[in-house]
């Protein structure tokens, strides 16, 4: 008895409890629902605009850069804002090692100079020594011909008619004597002459006979032997004067030709040392930098400041500057343009011919209207060098209204119109979120929050145009909660997905890439890497089966989906066989 007084003792004061832990969620609902910030939906008048700051510049203006090679210092350097004429001098730079290199190279120049001189006398040289050595080789060749042609004709003729006679003369005179030595031998036998009178006939005879035989021998050795032996010599001799002729000739064109390519070669480097010179020269007198025409001087790094956010050092005396450098803006007009710097997000409202408003920081309660003139095509790559993942895109607004007191290098706020409304009804942006992949706001009515899709325009980043899905005088959450954002996308969306899900397999399916090393790419037993089980891919029918099945899914399904725990076939996925 005591036991069940007890239990039912107990009972109540839990029911009483529980009453009170509900009733007291109950009223912090209510109150949670009534005190939270809303904003009540207002019709009238919208501006969709993009602010950016930037900076003033001449529209049409001289921009004079650093010419000198290399980094030099500014020696002397002209106020800020000085007005100047053409001519006149607006800076020095350093040349200190420039007159050095000069010095240099006026000594290389003139080395240059000799050695191009030489060459040039040394090529007529060559070619009076070529002549002449061609010249005496003809001449060589031509004797030679000569003294050929001179024995055919003349020598050999008259040495054979000379051994002709020679023997005709010792057969004449052997005949003679032989007459002789015949009277002297009857003479001695009649004893009218002694023995050596007839002894000194007999041996006048025989020293005729042998004068006679000695012409004979001359006469065919001439035939025989030397007039064969010297005609052979003095065809040698014209042959050899003709290889000497040519070998002359060529070599004299060789010697020629290499002094003609060594005086080229002398010249060339004689220009090239003299250009270098004379770009020292003009290197010298580009370190005076002069005013091209009249106007306002404004430094470069100044016009750079505001928007640009460049890190430069200031433009002043002893500041080293590099080649090609901005040093100098010279306007040539008073007209003035607004340099801005649009964030890409931003780029798909602003277009060329749209309006802007600028105002002047340095100018208080001046404002002028100007027009989007130029967009650059690609983003700012100072910008993305000091942030990667900064990309804007450089934005010339050009004032209509002239006003001398708009210098270069102002800061400035642009604030380009986009589209204007008289009276339609705008929400805060931080009101409108996506859910389901479309725009949704959280509508408060009394003591309930409803949630409700809306169809939206452009926006100012403050508020955004709600085209349809709202009525004015409703008030909506200026904080929605976090969790809505995350609801599962709509059946269009899921459909969508599914159309590129299929033409991903397709794509896949005709892809014969394989992995580096001839390795294939790692699978299941009986898949692909590119199809399902069974290795054959889904089929459209196949397809759309599996829309319609994740269309009748729940939402705690679909979720198990998108987590890998499940496919479209209602089937376990694979896991790898190391998963945990």
């Amino acid at each position: 008895m005591l036991k069940n007084k007890v239990f039912w003792i107990g009972l109540t004061i839990f029911l009483l409890a529980a009453g009170v832990f509900l009733f007291w969620q109950g009223a912090a609902s209510a109150k949670a629902t009534t005190e939270q910030a809303t904003f009540r939906v207002e019709r009238g008048p919208l501006t969709i605009s993009v602010m950016q700051s930037g900076t003033i510049k001449a529209r049409d203006m001289l921009i004079i850069k650093n010419e000198v090679e290399g980094r030099t210092q500014i020696i002397t350097l002209i106020p800020e804002g000085t007005r100047v004429e053409a001519g006149d001098v607006l800076a020095q730079l350093d040349v200190s090692t420039l007159i050095d290199s000069r010095l240099d190279q006026e000594i290389r120049v003139q080395n240059a100079e000799a050695s191009y001189v030489g060459s040039k006398e040394n090529l007529e040289v060559v070619r009076n020594q070529a002549q002449s050595d061609v010249d005496k080789a003809q001449l060589s060749l031509q004797f030679a011909r000569e003294d050929l042609q001179k024995y055919i004709d003349g020598e050999y003729p008259n040495e054979l008619r000379r051994a002709e006679a020679n023997i005709t003369l010792a057969q004449e005179e052997l005949t003679r004597v032989r007459e002789t030595m015949e009277w002297s031998r009857r003479l001695f036998e009649e004893n009218f002459i002694s023995q050596t009178e007839l002894q000194a006939d007999e041996l006048n005879e025989k020293r005729c006979a042998l004068d006679l035989e000695l012409a004979q021998n001359n006469l065919n050795l001439l035939t025989e032997f030397t007039y064969k032996r010297n005609l052979t010599q003095l065809e040698s001799d014209v042959s050899q004067a003709e290889m000497a002729l040519e070998r002359i000739t060529r070599k004299a064109r060789a010697d020629v030709v290499q002094a003609e390519a060594d005086l080229v070669a002398k010249e060339s480097e004689y220009n090239r040392q003299n250009d270098r010179l004379q770009k020292i020269e003009e290197q010298i007198q580009k370190a005076t930098i002069r005013a091209p025409s009249a106007g306002l001087v404004i430094y470069a790094t100044s016009a750079m400041t505001g928007g640009r956010r460049y890190n430069i050092e200031p433009l002043i005396e002893g500041r080293e500057v590099r080649e090609r450098e901005d040093l100098f803006y010279l306007p040539t007009t008073a007209f003035a343009k607004a340099e801005v710097s649009i964030h890409e997000s931003n780029l798909e409202k602003i277009s060329m011919g749209l309006p802007a408003v600028i105002t002047i920081d340095a100018l208080p309660g001046r404002t002028y209207l100007g027009t989007v003139m130029n967009i650059a095509p690609l983003p700012d790559a100072q910008s993305m060098w000091m942030n990667p993942d900064l990309k804007v895109y450089n934005t010339d607004i050009f004032l209509e209204d002239n006003d001398e007191a708009l210098r270069t290098g102002m800061g400035c706020q642009a604030e380009i119109i986009v589209a204007k409304h008289e009276s339609v009804l705008y929400v805060p942006v931080q009101s409108v979120i996506r859910s389901g992949g479309r725009p949704t706001v959280f509508v408060a009515k009394g003591n309930t929050i409803e949630e409700r899709q809306v169809e939206i325009g452009l926006d100012n980043n403050r508020m955004v145009h709600v085209i349809n899905g709202l009525s004015e005088g409703e008030e909506v959450l200026l904080a929605p909660p976090l969790q809505a954002g995350t609801v599962d996308s709509d059946e269009g969306d899921q459909t969508e997905r599914q159309v590129m899900q299929q033409r991903v397999l397709e794509r896949l399916n005709n892809n014969n890439f394989q992995p580096a090393g001839g390795m294939p790419a790692p699978q299941g037993p009986g898949e692909s890497p590119m199809t399902g089980p069974g290795g054959d891919a889904p089929s459209a029918e196949q397809m759309e089966q599996m829309r319609r099945r994740f269309e009748q899914m729940t939402p705690e399904q679909r979720e198990q989906m998108r987590q890998g725990g499940a496919g479209l076939n209602g089937r376990p996925r694979r896991q790898p066989e190391n998963a945990q």
